[in-house]
């Protein structure tokens, strides 16, 4: 499931340049307690790592960049997807009964939740990002220290990587019969370049994600996972959103977003 808020304030919206933790906060503040302590504490666990399961958009509209900061004009839009119906569910809620809320240090107001209609699988499809893509592994350096890698589309490995993150995902969730549908699955850039990279700092860590344009085939159930809950890794910090790219008909707003420009330090 994925939704659309739209926040209206009476004043420019001033965030730093890199604000995931910003949104990723104002999510968790807005859920139910038990809702918000299960998703940010436990989650979906396989082995030592813990899958959320749902993730977000960068912030879309009009803005300027000063210096380390992004000022938005008003409105802002923000897509948050999910698996879990009851996360989606609690979130909306909360907002629709407290409308006045806080990105930041910005006094806002909420708009409009709608709620968004998952798209049709038909095999290949074109998506854009709503959010970076990254997909990394985590080695040891000669000096014995561990060293994050982070892989680019333009390597080799960087599909099989993501294939693996959605394996991973599958096994979280008990899928493990349905694992044998990736076997022709396959996700290329198609319209990528050095250009899309982003660096993006999350509180204290340095992470280098791709936005851009990507050639997808993924059979159901693994298509609405990645495209409710993220494609890659760190979803939940705000990576990996997607969004279809119908192939015939294109509206305003679509094309608008499109021109969205990513924020690189």
């Amino acid at each position: 499931m994925r939704c659309k808020i739209t926040f209206t304030s009476s004043s420019n919206i001033i965030l730093p340049i890199s604000y995931n933790s910003i949104v990723q906060g104002f999510i968790y503040r807005n859920l139910d307690g038990d809702i918000s302590e299960w998703l940010h504490d436990e989650a979906i666990k396989l082995e030592k790592r813990s899958f959320r399961f749902f993730t977000f958009s960068r912030l879309l509209g009009s803005y300027k960049l000063k210096g380390k900061q992004i000022e938005f004009s008003s409105p802002v839009r923000l897509y948050i997807g999910t698996i879990h119906k009851a996360v989606l569910q609690s979130l909306i809620e909360n907002l629709l009964r407290n409308p006045l809320t806080k990105l930041g240090k910005n006094r806002c107001e909420i708009q409009s939740i709608e709620i968004e209609k998952s798209p049709e699988n038909s095999g290949k499809t074109l998506v854009k990002t709503l959010s970076p893509i990254t997909i990394y592994s985590t080695l040891k350096g000669s000096d014995g220290k561990k060293k994050t890698y982070y892989y680019s589309p333009f390597e080799k490995d960087w599909e099989k990587m993501i294939l693996d993150n959605i394996r991973r995902k599958a096994k979280a969730l008990g899928w493990d019969d349905k694992l044998h549908l990736l076997e022709s699955a396959y996700i290329r850039p198609h319209k990528v370049s050095k250009k899309n990279l982003q660096i993006v700092f999350y509180k204290d860590t340095v992470i280098k994600a791709w936005s851009g344009l990507y050639e997808i085939n993924l059979p159901e159930p693994f298509f609405s996972l990645i495209y409710d809950s993220g494609l890659g890794a760190k979803n939940s910090q705000g990576f990996g959103m997607l969004k279809v790219l119908e192939k015939h008909k294109r509206t305003l707003d679509q094309i608008a977003e499109d021109k969205q420009v990513f924020h690189q330090i």
